[in-house]
Order: structure tokens, then sequence, then C-alpha cells
């Protein structure tokens, strides 16, 4: 004879079930008018809609490849650089890191140039710089 209790639920347990199902159905029911018109509203959009998302993967614009990470561009290029910082004592010019971990001061007047910081250094106010190019 086949024991029935073994693989049937009991009656409480049927009973939360039961009342599981009724909540989400209700849950479910009381959403979907609302969603209905959200569903309708993406139909309609134009398939020519460009989206602010939507840009050119092989010709992406300067300022968001600047925003990205170094490794992540789609040409790595490092952030740093080398810089001509002019003495603003002497009008000296000295060649320094822009992201320089140590103090640079001038050589002949012996003024700080630049402080290191966590990332590039801090030019002194009053020295200029130009970038170096390659």
């Amino acid at each position: 004879m086949i024991c029935w209790s073994s693989w049937c639920p009991s009656v409480q347990e049927l009973t939360v079930s039961v009342q599981w199902l009724r909540h989400y159905c209700s849950i479910v029911l009381k959403s979907w008018p609302w969603t209905r018109p959200a569903i309708k509203s993406i139909r309609r959009t134009s398939p020519n809609m460009v989206l602010q998302n939507d840009i050119d993967l092989l010709n992406p614009p300067a300022e968001l490849e600047k925003k990205k990470h170094k490794l992540k561009r789609l040409v790595q290029s490092p952030n740093s650089f080398f810089m001509d910082v002019k003495c603003q004592g002497c009008f000296n010019i000295t060649t320094v890191f822009s992201h320089s971990q140590t103090v640079v001061v001038c050589g002949n007047c012996q003024t700080v140039l630049c402080q290191p910081t966590g990332g590039r250094a801090r030019l002194t106010e009053g020295c200029s710089f130009r970038r170096k190019g390659d």
C-alpha cells in the first residue's frame, strides 16, 4: 500500500502556498495596468531615434576618451607627461615629470617649483609650464 503522507504536502503547507499565490497574483494584477502604457510607449518610439548612449565606438569623442581609465581607452595612453617649468624668480627652465613624487627645486635659485601630491604634482604659484611634445 502507498503511503500518501510521505509525498503529499500537509494542509498547512498547502494553505501557505495558496496564500502566497493569492498575494503574488494580486501584486501582478495591480501592477499590470500601470505597466501597460509604458510598454505601448516603448513600442511607439521611432526606430531612427538616437539614444544618449549611442556613440561611434570606432571614433569616440576625445573628451570621452580622456575621462576613461588609461588602460580602457581605445588606444592605451598614459595620463602623465613631461613639462618645461619656468622659474618665477630667475626664469630658468627645468624639465619636470607631471606625476613627480619628489619636490623639484630650481637649479639656480633653489626655489620650489612643484610639490608632490597623491597623483599629479602641484606647481608653485607663479610658475608657468608647457607640455613637452613627442
